[in-house]
This record gives structure tokens, sequence and C-alpha cells, in this order.
């Protein structure tokens, strides 16, 4: 029980520290994923060398630095946070990734994603949702949209896998544009 006790403790003063760090513009508290669950979100993406990769909310960085050093993709890390977009190009500049990976400084609502063939996401489905007519209009039927953890309101992922990391069990959503648009001309 007192293992329990501290462990849920442990969660608030976590997920409480995170809170204080999320602002009105922001859509979602800045949460690190751990690195297997980053590499198995761009596995599940079917990410290709030479495709373009965007991290909307990219916090430190992990997924668009992985996406163009494993996969050899290029990658957008879009952020809020201007602090973390300052540590994002300090890194991206020490690992000399600078051709492969482009950090903007913005809220993702605003950004135009027509280049994107990967979307990554993790946010909170509220905040998913606010961002679906943004994927909608700008996305080519060949791009995937990759969420940890949340769900994107109104669609059916194509697939749904389970990663166990960090003693916690996280799930990977993988939505297709194709199916968006068959979707759209059935209705």
């Amino acid at each position: 029980m007192r293992a329990y006790l501290a462990g849920s403790l442990t969660l608030a003063f976590v997920c409480s520290a995170a809170a204080q760090q999320f602002g009105s513009e922001d859509l979602a508290p800045y949460l690190p994923s751990p690195q297997a669950v980053v590499e198995r979100m761009l596995e599940v993406a079917q990410l290709k060398q030479g495709e373009t990769l965007y991290d909307l909310g990219a916090g430190d960085g992990r997924i668009v630095i992985t996406a163009a050093q494993k996969f050899g993709a290029n990658a957008v890390g879009v952020e809020i946070s201007e602090a973390l977009c300052k540590s994002m190009t300090r890194k991206v500049t020490a690992l000399n990734l600078d051709s492969q990976i482009r950090i903007i400084h913005v809220n993702a609502l605003k950004v135009d994603l027509t280049p994107a063939d990967v979307v990554t996401l993790y946010l909170l489905t509220s905040s998913n949702a606010r961002l679906r007519p943004n994927l909608e209009k700008y996305l080519k039927p060949t791009a995937r949209v990759v969420s940890l953890d949340f769900g994107m309101p109104g669609w059916k992922a194509s697939k749904m896998e389970s990663v166990k990391a960090d003693r916690q069990t996280r799930t990977i959503y993988l939505y297709q544009m194709s199916d968006r648009a068959a979707d759209s001309k059935g209705k």
C-alpha cells in the first residue's frame, strides 16, 4: 500500500509540474516520450528516407532527431515554447543535422502541413480535435498521422499498437490520410 501511495504521489507531482508549464496557447504539457516509443512510432508510420516528418509539439526534439539520424528523413519540429526551440536548435546544430532538421517556433494550429509525409503527435485528445481540420486541409492522401496515447476524434485508426516502456503501456495510433479521403467521398 505504501509503494502504491508513493507511486501515486510521484505521478501527481510529475503531472502537477507539467501542468504548471501548460499555458492557454499550448496544446499539451511537455512530457518527453521514451526513446523506444519514439522509434516504434516512426516504424509504425513506415517513415522512409527522404520523406518529410512534422512533429507538432516537438518538445526536446527527440522525434525529429531520430527521424533524421535513424530513418534518413527530413524533419520539422514545431514547438510553441521558445526555450524548447532554442534547446532543440542547439542539439540539432551539435549533431550536424541542420541540413535535415528545421525548428519552427509557432503554435501548431498555425502551420502549413502541405510538405508533410508523416505527422507525429503526443497531444491531448481535445488538442488533436483542434488540429484535425488543419490535418484534413493540408495533408496529401499519402500522408500518415501517428499519435501517441491520444486518438483522433472522428477518425478510425488503421493500426493501433501497444508498446511497453518505462513500466508503462503506451498506445500508438496510425491514421492514413487516404482513409480520410475515402470517408469524405462516402458521405
